[in-house]
């Protein structure tokens, strides 16, 4: 058994959103992502409903082949979902997001947590600076607040 201190790095942002809870936690869906985020086209999503659910699982391109990601919990009740990706030989990821409503419209506090599976996953870790995730946040809060409030895609030039 080969037992190894984990290379890991967690990131945490909140976003701030320009509608309630109600109206964005349909959207965190790996269906619904392609409404409001330009190129999202997961190749496979298996899923009773055709939507976000407790263990939904889909795929994403990652590196010449697939990450998989699954529903771990989907509570619309709460504003609350959990996701784990798995990027084979490079890192396994937690993602949480939890709404919760504001005087504007509604907060997501969204926490990415990779964990580095080899040598790729380290540079990967090293990679995922407070830079980089305050910059993936804020384009992903740009992108769904224009959908929130246009019903269009944001669409880059």
């Amino acid at each position: 058994m080969n037992i190894t201190m984990p290379n890991r790095v967690t990131r945490t942002y909140t976003q701030k959103l320009v509608a309630p809870s109600a109206k964005v936690f349909p959207l965190l869906c790996p269906v619904r992502e392609a409404d409001w985020l330009e190129g999202w086209n997961p190749p496979a999503v298996f899923s009773v409903s055709g939507f976000a659910e407790p263990d939904c699982v889909f795929l994403t391109d990652a590196d010449g082949g697939h990450a998989i990601w699954y529903i771990t919990r989907h509570e619309p009740g709460s504003g609350f979902v959990e996701m784990i990706k798995i990027t084979p030989a490079v890192t396994a990821c937690r993602l949480t997001i939890q709404l919760r409503e504001s005087a504007t419209g509604s907060e997501a506090t969204i926490t990415y947590s990779h964990t580095s599976l080899g040598p790729a996953g380290d540079t990967l870790v090293a990679s995922f600076t407070e830079e980089h995730y305050r910059q993936f946040m804020r384009d992903w809060e740009t992108r769904i607040n224009h959908y929130l409030a246009h019903g269009t895609a944001l669409r880059t030039a």
